[in-house]
């Protein structure tokens, strides 16, 4: 069903309309244009927002190419934004019991916006254009056998990355993949309070992850600022599980920010002291916040560059040049976590994959002589290429730095498998 904005939510979509203007001519990060929202947007008019936001960068191949087919010359970034949005609606709408109904609101809503936020010209062009949407979209998904610029098409996702799927995954798994890229990513939580966790909070089969089901925020709110509650998605639990910190152990987090790894490892330790270690920069004050709510556990951030000789920043804090767990999560092209972070798809690159592997390698070099003998390292990415994971730890071990190293344990998330985001994680001891 389509989440036109009601009355009482109509702030919604100018907000949601500036937001995508900015997008379309400057491609900010969304989690970067979300932030950037005014307070007074709250409650359900700040979520629909969000939804039509997510949405239309969701959808944007499609969107655009529909839109691009009905008009001449590309309008203005607020007209385009109205025409992407009540395209959005439009995906939304199509299958629904009440489509014919819909869909003359949503024309007639998306004309009525279009009047306050552009000129009279321009919004006639909008409900031109918009009739003629509804139909390109209620088109049916593409055949099994589509090809992948089709399917890219369809799903909106760059020519090249699918192409590199269907090459890595096959045709079945590539369709499934899209398709879970496509859907809204559900929120999950990880409880951290001593209490029985709130029925609100919907248990998952995942040990200490819940679900938080819409409509709850207020009662979710507080147990975050408490500390209670931690929004984390499953996949992130691979790596710390791999590792599995122990009490009273020295431990390490190297590209630590923003901390939830962090947490966890903490979490699990419950005695002990974790060394979170990330370059300065803006994610620093998110890494911060994190570590303030270990109990139990000593915590020391250090700001240094892992490729810059840590062990004398290490000295200089008078900590442990070595340790026998190491966690290393690596920056990576984020191929694993499309769901939530639905403008990455559009960032990419073809050449990326390739680079972030080679920083990957340069980066596990420099966490492996972190590891005390007998010590154990964590390498994981939330990404789903071979490329970031299996070749990265092949390449290690071609070299002589996996010498003394040995890989005794692997853990991987397809996301359209599991049901969680994407990730991969190896355990390499040393001697």
């Amino acid at each position: 069903m389509s989440n036109i904005a009601p009355a009482g939510a109509s702030a919604a979509w100018p907000a949601a309309i500036g937001l995508l203007a900015r997008w379309l001519d400057r491609r900010e990060r969304v989690d970067e244009l979300i932030e950037s929202l005014p307070p007074g947007l709250v409650g359900a008019e700040r979520a629909h927002c969000q939804h039509l936001v997510f949405g239309v960068i969701r959808h944007f191949g499609r969107l655009d190419g529909a839109v691009g087919s009905l008009v001449a010359h590309p309008p203005r970034f607020p007209t385009r934004a109205v025409l992407l949005m009540a395209g959005f609606e439009l995906i939304e709408a199509a299958g629904s019991p009440a489509e014919d109904g819909m869909v003359a609101k949503i024309v007639h809503h998306a004309v009525e916006q279009a009047k306050r936020v552009v000129s009279p010209a321009e919004a006639r062009l909008v409900n031109a254009v918009v009739r003629k949407l509804a139909g390109l979209m209620a088109a049916p998904p593409p055949p099994k056998l589509a090809s992948a610029e089709v399917l890219a098409e369809y799903f909106s996702h760059p020519d090249w990355l699918v192409r590199r799927w269907l090459v890595d995954f096959g045709a079945d798994a590539t369709r499934r993949l899209l398709e879970w890229n496509q859907c809204p990513a559900k929120v999950y939580a990880r409880w951290r309070g001593a209490e029985v966790p709130p029925d609100f909070l919907q248990p998952t089969s995942w040990p200490g992850f819940f679900e938080v089901t819409s409509g709850h925020w207020p009662q979710v709110e507080p147990l975050l600022k408490r500390g209670q509650l931690y929004l984390q998605d499953p996949g992130t639990r691979l790596a710390v599980e791999l590792l599995a910190p122990q009490p009273g152990e020295t431990a390490l987090d190297v590209c630590a920010a923003p901390g939830g790894k962090s947490l966890l490892i903490a979490d699990t330790m419950k005695t002990g002291t974790l060394v979170a270690l990330d370059q300065p920069g803006l994610r620093i004050t998110r890494l911060k916040e994190n570590l303030a709510r270990i109990q139990g556990v000593t915590v020391a951030l250090v700001q240094a560059d892992l490729l810059a000789h840590p062990e004398e920043v290490l000295r200089e804090h008078k900590l442990p040049e070595t340790y026998s767990a190491v966690l290393i999560d690596v920056p990576c092209s984020n191929t694993g976590v499309m769901r939530h972070r639905v403008d990455v798809k559009w960032r990419l690159d073809p050449r990326d994959i390739d680079k972030h592997a080679r920083q990957q390698l340069t980066l596990l070099h420099a966490a492996a002589r972190l590891v005390a003998p007998g010590g154990r390292l964590v390498y994981s990415t939330c990404s789903i290429d071979p490329e970031e994971n299996d070749r990265v730890v092949r390449a290690f071990f071609d070299s002589r730095a996996g010498g003394p190293f040995k890989l005794t344990g692997s853990a991987a998330s397809l996301p359209w498998v599991t049901g969680h985001d994407g990730a991969a994680a190896f355990l390499l001891t040393k001697s």
